[in-house]
């Protein structure tokens, strides 16, 4: 078996998760592209063929659990394991209308939001934790943000997507505590406020520094932490 480490990340033929792709393949991870859309997948996986990655394309739309489960069977063909695993897929929400002031939510939007912010990290994580529990040193990073936290209480008002990041540092913690006595390690990482699509390019941060933190919470040794929640400062309080 090819003893090269395999890292899925999923979002990521665009953005942060691009940039996390390239950074793990840069660091010499064979990479599975995880997206939706075939046509940008695809651009994805040449375009990181053409920086040098090893790159593979893997069709995955969290919020259905038949596409997650095609999705290991994808990796395991490929790679017969997982090494590490980039929750990267997230989604805002709409806001018009009010959807988000939470004096006039729409909870059809913070059920969409928590299909693909949590309930896809959670389809994900269980699909592929029989490959990863295959690894030497298997790593799960769960992208959250620091929207999420009680004590920062950072970013515009958004009553779907802040609280989805709350539930997702809360299940990362869930994870690690069942996990604890196993070689995975499991944390949530804030890559802060990044320009992309996702904040219409309008934020101080590149791609590239954003996926830093996940980028060294996938590389962890095998002493690191264990369900915290980190930024590129160190422990982010939530």
């Amino acid at each position: 078996m090819n003893t090269m480490k395999t890292a899925l990340v999923t979002g990521a033929n665009k953005g942060i998760g691009f940039a996390v792709a390239r950074g793990l393949g840069t660091i010499g991870f064979r990479v599975g592209v995880g997206a939706r859309d075939d046509g940008r997948r695809d651009q994805a996986v040449e375009q990181l063929r053409a920086a040098g990655v090893e790159a593979f394309g893997v069709a995955l739309d969290v919020t259905s659990d038949e596409s997650v489960a095609a999705a290991a069977v994808t990796v395991e063909q490929t790679a017969g394991r997982l090494d590490v695993l980039v929750n990267n897929a997230g989604i805002s929400g709409r806001t018009d209308g009010g959807a988000q002031d939470p004096t006039t939510l729409d909870l059809d939007v913070v059920r969409t939001v928590l299909d693909t912010n949590v309930f896809g990290v959670v389809r994900v994580t269980n699909a592929m934790l029989p490959l990863l529990r295959r690894a030497d040193s298997p790593r799960i990073v769960n992208l959250s943000s620091n929207m999420g936290s009680l004590t920062l209480q950072t970013g515009p008002v958004l009553a779907a997507y802040a609280p989805s990041k709350t539930m997702l540092n809360s299940i990362t913690a869930q994870y690690a505590r069942q996990l604890a006595g196993t070689k995975v390690i499991v944390n949530a990482g804030c890559p802060g406020y990044v320009a992309t699509d996702f904040t219409s390019f309008n934020a101080p941060r590149t791609a590239e520094q954003g996926a830093a933190i996940a980028i060294r919470l996938a590389t962890l040794p095998d002493d690191g932490p264990r369900g915290g929640f980190f930024d590129d400062d160190g422990t982010v309080p939530w």
